[in-house]
């Protein structure tokens, strides 16, 4: 493939996003997330073809529609799959900058998902058992999981809040580090995708106050408990003072994404309230800062 086929693209003109990853997964649902923010929307595309479409939606398209998100899934060939990132790198080189997203799942969830929609899986003409198949996709992809610019596991996330997911964190496109501040609970296991997991299960719980149990972080009563806790201030200001300083190492590194979770037991107050706070306080100072309650949605 020669630089031609998308010379004509100048520099941040296509916001380009490439949804790849397990059959099941979810990429469905973030494209049809995507399309409803008006970006341009193409589903197993094969790779191969991917810069005469950026080439045509530059050329052709204008406004909002210069957004795209390309889905490529295991049903490509599998040599234009390995020419995935000499692809991306041919793209980059013509100042078309392109997310590379990864949506991963537990193979116990997906093949439950299966079962649910009684759907068959792409890799089942080869005569595999659907757990073989998982873990063929798995193999295949496997190069392009540890080149993702963000891998975002959807084994505890339904299909509502997959989408509401990518409707927050694509809403407006931004330039730098995207920071996503996410609350879960211990007890419903870890956000894989969590670059960073702070543990607030040591900090006096509202859960105990009957006044305050029905309620979450997001409520003034609980903000107002949990703001008269020394030890609850100490610790959003030693989170906020680790976060100031290594943040601009990460930008300096060229990272586009970075995941904070904090969890505590239930995921409903303190969890919630830090990842309020933390947020508000870095919206105040940059753009791109998202927030997502797991537990909430």
């Amino acid at each position: 493939m020669s630089d031609t086929t998308t010379a004509s693209a100048p520099p941040d003109a296509i916001n380009l996003i490439v949804l790849t990853g397990m059959s099941g997964g979810g990429k469905t649902v973030a494209l049809r997330a995507l399309e409803d923010l008006d970006f341009y929307c193409v589903d197993n595309l094969p790779t191969a073809l991917l810069p005469q479409l950026v080439a045509a939606v530059s050329r052709n398209v204008e406004g909002k529609r210069r957004h795209v998100a390309v889905g490529v899934d295991v049903r490509n060939p599998g040599e234009d799959l390995k020419r995935m990132p000499a692809i991306l790198s041919e793209l980059a080189a013509a100042g078309v900058k392109a997310h590379l997203i990864f949506l991963d799942c537990r193979d116990d969830v997906l093949i439950k998902r299966y079962s649910e929609t009684r759907r068959r899986h792409p890799l089942s003409w080869q005569g595999l058992s659907l757990a073989d198949a998982i873990a063929e996709e798995r193999r295949v992809l496997r190069p392009l999981s540890a080149i993702a610019d963000k891998v975002i596991d959807s084994s505890e996330l339904n299909v509502h809040q997959l989408r509401r997911l990518f409707a927050a964190g694509y809403a407006e496109a931004t330039e730098g580090l995207t920071l996503m501040f996410q609350s879960f609970a211990f007890r419903r296991g870890l956000p894989l995708d969590a670059d960073f997991v702070f543990d607030a299960r040591c900090l006096p719980n509202p859960h105990w106050d009957p006044t305050l149990r029905p309620l979450s972080g997001k409520d003034a009563a609980v903000s107002a408990y949990l703001d008269a806790q020394p030890m609850v201030a100490e610790y959003y200001a030693d989170t906020a003072r680790w976060l100031d300083t290594w943040l601009p190492r990460f930008e300096a590194d060229d990272r586009s994404y970075v995941t904070i979770a904090i969890g505590c037991t239930g995921g409903r107050h303190r969890s919630v309230y830090l990842v309020e706070k933390l947020a508000a306080h870095y919206r105040a100072l940059r753009n791109g800062v998202l927030t997502f309650h797991r537990e909430l949605e």
